[in-house]
């Protein structure tokens, strides 16, 4: 189910992509809460999306790497108290840069924190993503 408004095609294709990787993961099924898409598994959410006409956010639970994606400019404590559970927030407006892979890591991890442990370890396994603090750091030594 999409949102109600069509994002500008700067945000079309995050939320393509997003939502495509969502659906490639087995067993998971899309519902449409509160205007937003929603993708599940076992009946439980691993992200929200929502795409408008200028903007585009998501919200995955990110039990690993919440406190580093945290840090970021675009990021925040998702609302309604589940912040406090490991769940973030990514907000994007057109022209603003996406990060891609970054976003789809963060994607994978929600998926494996929310899916039953036997069908996330049957999963290939992804490869850690350096912190943001630590790329800024080599960068500064160079």
């Amino acid at each position: 189910m999409a949102s109600t408004r069509t994002p500008s095609s700067r945000l079309a294709g995050p939320e393509q992509a997003l939502a495509g990787a969502a659906l490639g993961y087995p067993g998971v099924v899309e519902a449409g809460p509160w205007g937003h898409r929603a993708f599940k598994i076992g009946g439980k959410t691993f992200l929200f999306l929502s795409a408008e006409t200028e903007s585009l956010s998501f919200s995955v639970k990110l039990p690993a790497s919440g406190g580093a994606a945290l840090a970021l400019p675009f990021a925040e404590p998702t609302h309604y108290g589940l912040g406090k559970a490991g769940w973030v927030t990514f907000r994007f407006s057109r022209g603003d840069a996406f990060p891609k892979a970054r976003a789809l890591a963060w994607l994978d991890e929600s998926f494996r924190a929310i899916a039953p442990k036997k069908l996330s370890i049957a999963l290939p396994a992804v490869k850690p993503r350096r912190s943001p603090a630590r790329t800024k750091l080599s960068k500064a030594k160079r």
